[in-house]
C-alpha cells in the first residue's frame, strides 16, 4: 500500500519501544498522541494490568483528559482545584446528564492516582492534582488514600434477571424473536445460535465474560451418554480473575447448543476461511502439534516459522490463546471456541456490544407490551446464576435430604452452607463478596418458606417443577430490587 510506505518495519519499531497488540493510544482532540503517556500506558505497571482494567482505566482518563481539554488545559497541568471540580461534575452536578456512583467514581480515582504517581516520581508533573489523607488500615497503622474518594460507596450495582425472563430477552433480543414468541420475518441478525449459546453457557456456569469467551475447544465439557445434568470443565488460571484453576459447571442443555454452534455455524465459518487462505495469512498462529502432562497439561506447537515451542496451559493467556490453531482434514483451524464471520478469534470485549444490541432490540420490540422490557450484560448473566443456585441449594439441602436440624448443622459444617457453595462456583476469593455484593438483596428472604411445597422437575435440575420455580422467582422479584421479571399479564411463547 502506498500510503504505508516507509513504515514496512512498523512492527519491530512497536516491539522495540514496548507496544504490544490491544495497548490503548490516546489521541487529543486535536488528534496529537502524547508520548509521555504512550511511555505510561506501555512502559508502566499499567501495561502489567489485565486487560478489562487497562480498557476501563483507560475510558476514565479520556473522561478527566476531555474535562480538562474544555478548561483548556492539558492532562500534565491538572490542579488539585480541576480534580474537586472534575469529581464535583462527575458524582452530582445537574449538568452532567451521566453522573455516576461512588463505586464507578472511585474506580476512575484509583486510574487518576495511577498516571499522576508514576508521573511525579520520574518528574514529568510537579505537582499530583490527586490529594491525599491519612487514615488507619486494617493492619492499625495510617496508610494514605485518595481525599477525594467517595464513602459508602456500593461495591456492585448488581442486577438479576428471573429465568423467564432471560429467555425472553435470548429469544427477542438474540434469536429475533417478535413480541408473540415468533421468528421475525424481517430479521437479520447474524450468528444467533453463537451468541445463544454464549449467553446460555454464562447463565449456566456463571462463568464471568472473559472467562467463558477464552475457552478452547477442548476446555468445553464433553456430555455422556450417560445423561447427566451437569458436566463439569476447568478454567486456567491465567484467564480466571484471582488467577487461580477453578471448575465450573455447565447443564446439558448450554453445552448441547454450544455443540450446535461447534457442528454448525462455526464449521462453516472455519471452512470459508480456509478456502480463502486466511488463516495461512496470520502474522502470528501457533499450531498446537499435542498436548502432554495430566495434571499439567503442556501444550506442544510450532509457529509460522517453524520454531518449536511449549506453553502450560494454565500459563496461557487470553493473547497466546487466539493465537492456537489445530491441524483439522482441511487444513489449520483456531482452537479458540467463539469465532466472528471471518472464521477468526471473536475478542471477549466484543460481546458486551452483543449484550448491548440484543438489550436495545428488546427495548423496541417489547415496548407495547411490556412496561420494562428486559435488558442484559454478561456480568448480570453471572449474578442471575448466583441467585438461581442460591434458591435451588437451599432447597436441596432443607429438603431433599431430609435431615433433623441436628443433622444439617452437621452437614453444613463438613460441605459448607449454601453460601458457601455458591462462593465456590463463582470463584471468589472470600466468602463476604459473595454475601454482600451479589446475594445481599436477597439473603433476608425466607427462602424455607418459599420453597416449602416440593415438586416434579425442572429440567432435571432442582426437584421443583416449572410453574412452582416460576412463582419462586415471580415473588423474589417483587420482594427485592434490581430483579427483573415479566409483567404479570405476558406470557412466554
Amino acid at each position: 500500500m502506498p500510503t504505508l510506505a516507509g513504515w514496512e518495519d512498523l512492527a519491530e519499531r512497536e516491539e522495540r519501544f514496548g507496544i504490544h497488540p490491544g495497548d490503548p493510544i490516546l489521541l487529543s482532540p486535536d488528534y496529537r498522541v502524547d508520548g509521555v503517556l504512550s511511555l505510561y500506558l506501555c512502559r508502566s505497571s499499567f501495561s502489567r494490568l489485565e486487560h478489562e482494567s487497562k480498557r476501563n482505566y483507560t475510558g476514565d482518563y479520556c473522561v478527566f483528559f476531555d474535562f480538562l481539554w474544555g478548561r483548556g488545559k492539558n492532562w500534565n497541568e491538572a490542579t488539585a482545584d480541576d480534580l474537586w471540580d472534575f469529581e464535583d461534575w462527575r458524582t452530582r452536578s445537574p449538568r452532567n446528564p451521566r453522573k455516576v456512583g461512588g463505586a464507578r467514581w472511585n474506580r476512575g480515582l484509583a486510574a487518576l492516582s495511577r498516571l499522576y504517581g508514576w508521573a511525579v516520581d520520574r518528574g514529568y508533573v510537579v505537582v499530583n492534582p490527586v490529594e491525599t489523607r491519612s487514615v488507619i488500615g486494617r493492619n492499625g497503622e495510617a496508610v494514605l488514600v485518595p481525599a477525594a474518594r467517595a464513602k459508602h460507596a456500593r461495591a456492585s450495582n448488581v442486577r438479576w434477571l428471573t429465568p423467564r425472563a432471560f429467555r425472553l430477552w435470548v429469544d427477542v433480543g438474540l434469536r429475533g424473536h417478535t413480541a408473540d414468541g415468533r421468528p421475525d420475518s424481517g430479521w437479520v441478525g447474524r450468528l444467533e445460535d453463537r451468541n445463544a449459546a454464549y449467553a446460555g453457557l454464562l447463565l449456566s456456569s456463571g462463568m464471568r465474560l472473559t472467562e467463558a469467551a477464552s475457552l478452547l475447544l477442548f476446555e468445553v465439557p464433553r456430555t455422556g451418554l450417560e445423561g447427566g445434568r451437569y458436566y463439569g470443565g476447568r478454567l486456567a488460571r491465567a484467564v480466571t480473575k484471582t488467577k487461580k484453576a477453578r471448575t465450573f459447571y455447565a447443564s446439558a442443555v448450554a453445552l448441547g447448543d454450544v455443540d450446535g454452534y461447534v457442528e454448525s455455524t462455526r464449521a462453516d465459518a472455519v471452512h470459508r476461511a480456509q478456502a480463502r487462505g486466511r488463516y495461512e495469512r496470520l502474522a502470528e498462529w501457533r499450531l498446537v502439534t499435542h498436548q502432554s502432562g495430566r495434571l499439567r497439561r503442556v501444550l506442544h506447537w510450532r509457529d509460522q516459522d517453524g520454531v518449536a515451542g511449549q506453553t502450560p496451559l494454565g500459563e496461557a493467556t487470553v493473547a497466546e490463546r487466539m493465537t492456537y490453531f489445530t491441524e483439522g482434514p482441511q487444513g489449520p483451524e483456531p482452537l479458540w471456541l467463539w469465532l466472528n464471520e471471518s472464521g477468526l478469534p471473536f475478542r471477549p470485549a466484543s460481546w458486551e456490544n452483543v449484550f448491548r444490541t440484543a438489550s436495545q432490540r428488546c427495548e423496541k420490540v417489547l415496548a407495547d407490551v411490556m412496561a420494562e422490557p428486559p435488558f442484559a450484560t454478561p456480568h448480570m448473566a453471572r449474578h442471575s446464576f448466583a441467585l438461581y443456585m442460591l434458591v435451588v441449594l437451599n432447597y436441596l439441602m432443607d429438603q431433599r435430604m431430609g435431615l433433623t436440624a441436628e443433622e444439617r448443622r452437621d452437614f453444613r459444617l463438613l460441605y459448607g452452607d449454601p453460601w458457601r457453595m455458591v462462593q465456590d462456583l463463582l470463584g471468589h476469593a472470600d466468602l463476604e463478596t459473595t454475601r454482600r455484593i451479589y446475594l445481599a438483596p436477597v439473603a433476608d428472604l425466607r427462602l424455607r418458606s418459599l420453597l416449602a411445597e416440593p415438586g416434579g422437575d425442572l429440567s432435571g435440575v432442582t426437584g421443583l417443577s416449572q410453574e412452582r420455580m416460576t412463582s419462586v422467582f415471580a415473588r423474589i422479584a417483587r420482594e427485592s430490587d434490581g430483579i427483573q421479571d415479566l409483567d404479570e399479564r405476558m406470557e412466554v411463547a
